[in-house]
């Protein structure tokens, strides 16, 4: 029987009549459950089994059933390792002949399937199938445990890995060590192939997807995309709640948390959350120790890459622009103009509120948000906001631990140069800033300025909404908090407020009796960081507060308020009892007193049940 429209040969009738239905189009078997047709009866039997369900084929070696004969053949071959379909073109293997079609598009560029919508591309129907899953919303795939959805099983079956802890990929590659063996196995795992394959460029340094703007290379062609956005300045993602943009989707999620106040990533060490699993890998290197980011230069390590950026800039290229009077050399022109106002005593920058002059118009932007209270800068693990992006980066360590500043003398680390600096002059034992009043002498020019203020009784830090004076920046800034801030979190059991978590949890640990921080000398713990560090003063010897007045140094900022309010005058006692007329130089010793009023005692013997209106008499 031979066919008259492609003169195809069939030996018997009935081949004949299914081969004619591809050229006439003739469909005449139909399903119906879902209406699909077929020009083959035994089309529609196995099609039928997709709504029943029936997978009447099971592999012997691991009883996963299939639909089809076909499908199970194909299967088989994972098991056998059987690749029978070969590529011409680079002699690649596959277990389907539907395996080779699809890859040789790869070397064709072919992309017969086109979306109706967006216009995009792909080589497979399937891929077309889910990706247009994306324009119509649906996700027919369910996660039996969280019951999230997804728009195809493959991505359902990666998510189910993040249940179950499953990762099937593992990277054998070797990692070279400067300490014997001097090679180890790597031995990561991964949930995904694509996921291995792309850590695998770590290991051979391939980076093949080039940015045509300023040729920097990625290992990951969605890292190259996100790059892009640099050059063009796009931000797609936007929040709903206050407008900010954001270049990258994941950047944009873990801003809406600092809305939500939603902390998922948990430190398994030590208990703390974060709105951002980065941010956690940051903080686990606190306890693991691990400094993965290393200066080929010098072979110095650091646990964050913008810490190694900050570093290379030590071995930065020459410096071209020298400075005529002091030898100190920039790299850029605009640089050495800003230094040289230094040596002429040029500030050409004036506030319009209160005349100070600046040298930079940025030291001026900043002075300005004393007067407008403007913090743009925020925290995103704590929420605290700051008036300076360096500021922001310098309490930002205090969540990380980093400490990047060592003094070479002692192996003493700070997280700031400046604390560094300060530190390095209890070596020297250097005071170059002399009081021309009594003759005292400073380690710090801002030092010298302050103690000069208790001769001058100048106050010129003003709260803009009371007209309350101080002679210090940082006094003024507490006390803006009482204008500024609300103390949203409250303690549930005796109903104190607080600026911050943090300090609601510090309070919290007083009910609990916890206390997680121990000392490592005499084994004492504490329930806040700070009363540690307050503790180990004691061990050694350190008296890092000191009195301006008369030299006198204590090794805690509350003993010397106090030692300080000798110097003032009697009457100046802002804290008033109501009921009996007292006057106290601080809030703290004004409460105290009050207790005697009330007849109130908070402070409970746990062994007899006494109870005592002052700590000290428990």
């Amino acid at each position: 029987f031979q066919c008259d429209v492609c003169k195809r040969k069939f030996k018997y009738m009935r081949t004949y009549t299914i081969h004619r239905r591809t050229h006439t189009g003739e469909k005449p078997y139909k399903c119906n459950i879902c209406e699909r047709a077929f020009n083959e009866s035994n089309d529609l039997k196995k099609h039928t089994r997709i709504h029943t369900g029936e997978r009447p084929y099971r592999c012997e070696v691991c009883d996963k059933t299939y639909h089809q004969k076909r499908d199970l053949k194909k299967h088989f071959r994972v098991h056998s390792g059987e690749k029978p379909f070969k590529c011409e073109v680079c002699d690649k293997s596959f277990g389907s002949s539907g395996a080779l079609t699809t890859h040789r598009r790869l070397h064709t560029g072919e992309k017969p399937h086109k979306c109706k919508v967006c216009d995009k591309a792909f080589n497979e129907a399937s891929d077309l199938k889910v990706h247009f899953r994306n324009h119509t919303g649906e996700k027919p795939f369910k996660c039996e445990i969280c019951e999230k959805q997804f728009i195809s099983t493959k991505i359902k079956n990666i998510h189910r890995r993040s249940h179950t802890g499953e990762k099937l990929y593992k990277c054998e590659m070797m990692w070279t060590t400067d300490v014997e063996p001097f090679e180890k196995l790597c031995d990561k795992r991964f949930t995904t192939a694509y996921h291995l394959k792309r850590h695998h460029r770590l290991h051979t340094g391939e980076k093949p997807h080039k940015c045509d703007v300023c040729a920097k290379g990625f290992n990951d062609a969605q890292d190259l995309t996100i790059h892009k956005r640099v050059h063009t300045g796009e931000k797609p993602f936007s929040c709903e709640v206050c407008e900010k943009s954001f270049s990258v989707r994941q950047s944009l999620k873990g801003h809406m948390r600092t809305h939500t106040g939603e902390k998922p990533y948990k430190c398994k060490i030590c208990g703390k959350s974060f709105n951002q699993g980065s941010y956690l890998i940051i903080h686990t290197r606190i306890h693991t120790g691990e400094k993965p980011y290393r200066c080929e230069i010098c072979d110095k390590s650091f646990n964050q890459t913008d810490s190694l950026k900050n570093h290379k800039k030590i071995h930065a290229s020459k410096k071209l622009y020298p400075c005529g009077v002091c030898d100190k050399s920039f790299n850029v022109s605009g640089d050495l103009k800003k230094h040289q106002r230094i040596h002429t005593g040029e500030k050409p920058f004036k506030c319009e509120l209160c005349g100070k002059s600046f040298n930079q118009s940025g030291y001026l932007k900043i002075h300005q948000r004393i007067h407008t209270s403007e913090k743009p800068f925020k925290c995103d693990v704590c929420n605290k906001t700051f008036t300076e992006n360096g500021d922001l980066n310098v309490h930002y360590r205090i969540h990380t631990g980093e400490k990047p500043f060592k003094c070479e003398v002692c192996d003493k680390s700070f997280n700031h140069a400046g604390y560094l600096k300060k530190h390095q002059r209890t070596h020297q034992e250097q005071k170059p800033y002399k009081c021309n009043v009594c003759d005292k002498s400073f380690s710090q020019s801002s030092s010298l300025k302050s103690h000069f203020r208790c001769h001058t009784g100048e106050k010129p830090y003003n709260c803009i909404v009371c007209d309350k004076s101080f002679g210090q920046m940082s006094d003024l800034r507490k006390h803006q908090k009482i204008h500024t801030e609300e103390k949203a979190h409250k303690c549930n059991v005796c109903d104190k407020a607080f600026y911050q978590s943090g300090g609601l949890k510090d309070h919290q640990r007083i009910h609990t009796g916890e206390k997680l921080f121990k000392c490592e000398v005499c084994e004492k713990a504490f329930g806040t960081n700070g009363r540690l560090k307050r503790h180990h003063q004691i061990h050694n010897g350190e008296k890092t507060y000191k009195c301006e007045l008369c030299g006198d140094s204590f090794n805690q900022s509350g003993y010397l308020k106090n030692h300080q309010k000798l110097h003032f005058r009697e009457n100046d006692k802002p804290y008033k009892c109501d009921l009996c007329g007292k006057s106290f130089t601080s809030s703290g010793s004004l409460k105290k007193h009050l207790i005697i009023h009330t007849g109130e005692k908070p402070y409970k013997c746990e062994v007899c049940g006494v109870s005592f209106n002052q700590t000290c008499y428990l």
